[in-house]
């Protein structure tokens, strides 16, 4: 077994990238567990693995006492005088073994622990691997569904769209490539591969897309300072340029809209008010109201309340389908907006 397991030490190491150490470790518990477990129950036992040849050899470790009462942990003085002259009670002496017969266990038990070791590793490359695409959009496959999730292939792994991840109104077909924003990535403790929790719902998808297709917000030109979403329905995206000369709602919407339509097409109709962001709180109010026309606005800075007036043909606008607009409105904006006809 001592070269074979050597050569599947280096193999690995090579291949995998695991530090020959780890492996060494990981083989030496296992050695010593299945030593205690069917050849001796013994406590202070240490397994000697030698990295040159691959042979191995278990060192128990005794106290030397007068009389022995355990003869796991204890040697008799008598015993150790005879083989060192210069023992005394309370010395540690040390017992080289080998079972004979511990050939085909060991073998098991170094096996063992090189295929979990492996395991664990390929687990943690993933895991590395997509930790890195957390908060980013990826392009998938999907691949079944069930009552629960949409599964998504992303390569070497799959991803879970649970029901509130989802879009209402999106339909799901096994096979058809999809996006998804990686919203979460966690690393189990043991067996399965890591967890990826995608989403197409959440507000950061669309700040995704829109870095994806805007090169001014990808290079950093253009800012997108906020962003509030009823997925599948409505989001408002509240845009911003340093510099005067860029207009940051033209470079969301695109020559003759061809960059906002695209994400309208992704998000399969999707409605998307792209807005000017302002640090005044009454410009960004009116703004995030579109496009319902606005005519007075008086903020509350201490409670951050915005009593905004509207004129009667306006009101419904403002206030939009089920209370949506002024929803998002105050979503995007951080404050609480009570609107009422200026009559």
């Amino acid at each position: 077994m001592s070269k074979d397991l050597l050569k599947a030490i280096k193999l690995i190491e090579q291949e995998k990238g695991i530090a020959e150490d780890i492996l060494v470790e990981a083989i030496e518990l296992a050695l010593l567990s299945a030593y205690k477990k069917n050849f001796n129950a013994a406590k202070n036992v240490r397994v000697d693995f030698n990295r040159t040849t691959g042979d191995y050899k278990f060192i128990i470790r005794k106290d030397v006492v007068e009389e022995v009462y355990d003869d796991r942990i204890e040697f008799a003085l008598e015993d150790a005088l005879k083989i060192n002259p210069a023992y005394e009670v309370g010395d540690i002496y040390e017992v080289v073994d080998l079972p004979s017969d511990f050939g085909r266990v060991g073998a098991q038990a170094a096996k063992q622990a090189l295929l979990q070791r492996l395991r664990e590793a390929e687990k943690e490359i993933l895991y590395k691997e997509y930790i890195e695409h957390e908060g980013e959009i990826l392009s998938g496959t999907i691949d079944r569904i069930d009552s629960r999730y949409v599964y998504v292939k992303l390569g070497k792994i799959e991803a879970i769209l649970g029901e509130n991840e989802r879009v209402k109104g999106e339909t799901y077909i096994p096979q058809t490539p999809i996006k998804v924003y990686i919203a979460k990535v966690d690393n189990p403790s043991r067996g399965s591969k890591p967890h990826v929790l995608a989403s197409r719902s959440h507000p950061e998808f669309i700040r995704r897309l829109f870095e994806i297709e805007v090169p001014e917000i990808y290079s950093g030109t253009v800012e997108i300072k906020s962003v509030s979403r009823e997925a599948g329905e409505r989001t408002k995206l509240a845009v911003y340029a340093e510099d005067k000369n860029i207009d940051p709602v033209g470079a969301c919407v695109g020559n003759k809209g061809d960059r906002v339509n695209r994400i309208v097409e992704e998000l399969n109709g999707e409605k998307i008010d792209i807005i000017t962001w302002d640090a005044d709180p009454v410009k960004f109010i009116t703004n995030a109201l579109a496009p319902a026309k606005v005519e007075e606005i008086i903020i509350d800075e201490e409670e951050k309340i915005a009593n905004v007036k509207v004129k009667d043909d306006q009101l419904s606008l403002a206030i939009g389908k089920k209370g949506q607009n002024v929803r998002l409105a105050a979503k995007l904006t951080g404050w609480k907006i009570d609107i009422k006809a200026a009559e």
